[in-house]
């Protein structure tokens, strides 16, 4: 199977997915890192792995439409079987997840279905959690609500900070998000029926 790799920023997440690609611990094909900003770091660190890149502006088109026409004829161009998600902070369309429907993952960084959105750590933290930690997931319509594929727990220490629990936070997402692709691309995960 190969895969596409969405990021819009740095790219610690894919950074851990290339690595296990590398070292053979995902059994799939990276086949593209696709950004919708031209300035991702991620593009950079996918550049350096001689991985292709695509970077399409939303600007440029007239409608929501008309740009998921264009990213998923890229898609299909490059022959891309499933979708990771890796720090891509675009909402994607209905109409682009029913095209990869039960084939779009995506890591987010709390226990779902707990603290969904943009801000999971911060809004963890905030709320005094003893546990949080990282959720590998379907994407479907809804955010932050499809079927769950896997999670790890990650405890709040006392002395904690929202910057020591983010960088352990981000630990756990680059142990976990390359074993939950690996089990889907094996075929030991599916989108449930």
């Amino acid at each position: 199977m190969n895969f596409a790799v969405f990021a819009s920023g740095y790219g610690g997440n894919l950074q851990a997915i290339i690595d296990a690609v590398k070292k053979k611990k995902i059994k799939a094909g990276l086949e593209l890192v696709f950004s919708d900003k031209a300035g991702a770091f991620a593009l950079k660190r996918a550049q350096k792995s001689k991985i292709p890149i695509l970077c399409i502006d939303p600007k440029d088109f007239s409608s929501r439409e008309e740009f998921d026409k264009a990213v998923l004829a890229q898609l299909e161009r490059h022959k891309v079987d499933f979708i990771v998600l890796a720090g891509y902070m675009r909402l994607l369309s209905g109409h682009f997840i029913r095209q990869y429907h039960g084939k779009i993952l995506n890591i987010h960084p709390a226990l779902l279905p707990s603290f969904k959105g943009v801000h999971g750590i911060r809004d963890a933290f905030a709320h005094g959690v003893k546990v949080t930690g990282v959720t590998v997931h379907f994407v479907i319509e809804d955010v932050d609500a499809g079927p769950i594929i896997a999670q790890e727990s990650v405890a709040v220490r006392p002395k904690d900070t929202l910057a020591s629990l983010e960088a352990r936070i981000h630990k756990a997402e680059h142990r976990l998000y390359p074993q939950a692709i690996d089990l889907f691309a094996r075929g030991k995960v599916i989108f449930p029926r």
